[in-house]
């Protein structure tokens, strides 16, 4: 089939597929799941600082310098108080909250690709509890090395330079390197997701086209949403002291749908492969 005609047919098999599955209220459930489980995350993360030599305030610029100013309050006022100093039980309370509000998100978008895939759910409950923690694990990998390679990528470049004195070529290089590396990864753990979550056999040739859009469309939503929040609007005006959780839910929104639109591409190209179409 001419390339003309494939693209013809997936667009129509792809708007079929988007018309007839509620994609947003999907994404919102997405986000709402993704809302309980960032600050159980976040708080597990930074509660692990009090046992290494940082400094608090170190991290409250940073948040402040790297955020746009609703969200970077909301972190700080909600987050950095709670962690000056060591709470093992505020660990444990961390690393349980997160794994069952995040594993209860991942089992929303497991029910989402089946039904894009018109599946039904046969796997028992102790499995897709487990397969969403590898999942969960595998997102927040994601978003760890999106935010410390852009972020600290330089940091470290200059640290190596200063020991191995790099030619300037190899310097340039791998600073480029750093940006393709944080979007190679995001594309290889997307792609696991997709591949694994519907109660199908998919290879990587199922799910490589939506992890690649999820990819792009992340990132350049993410910056472009950065942008706008930074330089052509204020939340707080608008919302007042909620400004902060309204921008987070928002984006968790945006990333919610934009992780469901790539499992409907990829069921899109499945169901038209199948069929033998392309």
């Amino acid at each position: 089939m001419k390339k003309d005609q494939t693209m013809h047919v997936f667009t129509k098999e792809f708007y079929e597929q988007i018309k007839k599955d509620p994609v947003q209220d999907w994404a919102a459930t997405l986000a709402f799941y993704f809302m309980l489980s960032i600050f159980p995350l976040i708080i597990f993360i930074l509660a692990l600082l009090p046992y290494i030599p940082l400094d608090t305030e170190q991290i409250y610029h940073f948040v402040h310098d790297y955020a746009p100013p609703e969200l970077a309050e909301l972190f700080t006022e909600t987050v950095l108080e709670v962690i000056a100093v060591p709470q093992g039980g505020l660990l444990s309370f961390g690393i349980l909250a997160t794994i069952w509000t995040a594993t209860n998100g991942m089992n929303a978008l497991v029910r989402s690709l089946n039904r894009a895939h018109n599946i039904d759910e046969t796997r028992s409950f102790i499995k897709i509890r487990l397969m969403s923690i590898f999942m969960t694990l595998g997102l927040v990998t994601v978003f760890v090395v999106t935010l410390l390679l852009p972020v600290f990528g330089n940091v470290i470049l200059n640290g190596i330079d200063e020991i191995f004195s790099l030619p300037t070529d190899t310097f340039v290089y791998l600073n480029r390197l750093r940006w393709i590396l944080g979007a190679a990864i995001m594309t290889a753990v997307l792609m696991f997701i997709y591949i694994i979550a519907p109660n199908k056999k998919l290879g990587i040739k199922d799910a490589i086209y939506g992890a690649l859009f999820a990819t792009i469309s992340w990132q350049l939503i993410s910056f472009g949403f950065s942008l706008y929040i930074a330089n052509f609007n204020n939340f707080t005006a608008t919302y007042g002291s909620l400004g902060g959780v309204i921008i987070l839910m928002f984006w968790f929104f945006l990333s919610g749908l934009i992780l469901v639109i790539g499992g409907e591409i990829n069921a899109t190209l499945y169901n038209i492969r199948h069929e033998k179409r392309i």
